[in-house]
């Protein structure tokens, strides 16, 4: 599978991104409504931040009890259902009387839908394109992701300054709704990839075997660590520019779609095994301007040119499942998926915290230049792991 218009020729592909879309749609809106309700009823740049990753944070109890359902649970079912859980909670986030404990409560459970979600959908996209397909597959996911973004933020911010946020979160309840219906209607019944039912137990000894391969082991830390310092970074986007965020928002996703363009259809295959690094070198250095505090249109080209490094992000999943046996591709997937959300939304707690204790900029300064330590790290333990391979390939020649 070599372009674009080939994805769009293959059975079931066009109505599942169709369904991701307003599913991103309702994520991207439903967010920036949650944060800017917590930020306006706490002034709390910690409880903004987490109310809008705060899912995030409860993937890592989904990942170690419910990720087995990802290659054991009917493809078709699994997705509308997931959609429905939102579209019901973000309703429930909309009532006027909810308090913010409340609030939190229904995050947590979000979360907890949300950790098979990634699994399933990524696992029935090898299924859809098979693994050849995979990563340009993936690309149009990801610069989808980064145009509903885009639009999605624009959107957000134009209503949030006409309708309530909680209005703004019934119209995200309604796109979850949408999707979920996209889902039912377009794609075709499968049964599931591995036999079995799912466990906490089986989870369990699945995750260990993903982990237990040290190149794997380097390759989910690449995936989860630097992208989630960088969206601690993002995170406080409300608290650095209250009435702005959705133009910062906008700009980083901009610069997402502009990254995932050039890796998944310009750049040769045989030059991106080589991007990683760099990509993520890219993914936190512009942020260490706002050192200096800059004013939003500096901000705003800072975001966008970070984001570009979020390319780097289908240089590594194409590795991981070079590594990642065919029946396992979409628990190994929803590993990536909710250990990466996990780390999103630890690194969003934490610039919160540091937020408060300092100053919305001087966090997203630190969080980026702990993106770039992790990178250079985890650089050079890759580098001496395929040292070791090459020395041990030489003495059994």
């Amino acid at each position: 599978m070599r372009s674009y218009r080939d994805l769009f020729r293959t059975p079931e592909f066009t109505p599942f991104f169709l369904a991701s879309a307003a599913q991103t749609a309702a994520q991207t809106i439903g967010g920036l409504a949650l944060g800017t309700l917590v930020y306006g009823v706490t002034g709390s740049p910690l409880l903004s931040a987490v109310s809008m990753f705060g899912p995030q944070l409860a993937q890592v109890l989904g990942a170690t009890v419910l990720l087995s359902g990802a290659d054991r649970l009917p493809p078709r079912t699994a997705l509308t259902g997931i959609a429905l859980a939102f579209a019901a909670a973000t309703t429930v986030l909309a009532a006027p009387a909810l308090p913010i404990w409340g609030v939190f409560t229904v995050i947590l459970l979000e979360g907890l839908v949300a950790s098979l979600g990634g699994g399933v959908r990524w696992g029935l996209l090898t299924e859809i394109l098979t693994k050849d397909g995979y990563l340009l597959g993936r690309s149009v996911f990801n610069m989808l992701s980064g145009l509903m973004q885009i639009t999605g933020f624009a959107a957000g911010g134009a209503l949030l300054t006409v309708l309530s946020p909680r209005t703004c979160l019934l119209i995200s309840a309604a796109l979850y709704a949408t999707s979920a219906l996209g889902t039912r209607l377009g794609l075709t019944a499968r049964p599931p990839r591995s036999s079995g039912r799912p466990s906490a137990r089986e989870t369990w000894r699945t995750n260990a075997l993903l982990w237990s391969s040290r190149p794997r082991r380097l390759t989910y830390l690449g995936l989860w660590l630097p992208n989630g310092l960088v969206v601690g970074c993002e995170s406080l986007y409300v608290s650095y520019a209250p009435h702005a965020a959705g133009a910062l928002f906008a700009c980083g996703a901009l610069g997402m779609f502009a990254g995932d363009v050039t890796v998944g259809r310009l750049v040769p295959p045989t030059l991106r095994p080589r991007l990683a690094t760099p990509l993520l070198t890219l993914l936190a250095t512009p942020y260490l301007i706002f050192a200096l505090h800059p004013a939003l249109p500096l901000a705003a080209l800072a975001a966008a040119l970070a984001s570009v490094g979020f390319g780097a992000s289908l240089v590594q999943q194409e590795r991981l499942m070079t590594l990642t046996p065919d029946e396992l591709s979409g628990h190994a997937l929803g590993l990536h998926s909710s250990g990466m959300l996990t780390m999103q939304g630890v690194a969003a707690a934490v610039a919160g915290s540091l937020a408060g204790l300092s100053s919305p900029a001087t966090a997203i300064t630190a969080m980026a230049l702990a993106s770039l330590g992790v990178t250079l790290a985890l650089a050079t333990a890759g580098r001496r792991t395929r040292a070791r391979e090459s020395a041990a390939a030489l003495q059994e020649s």
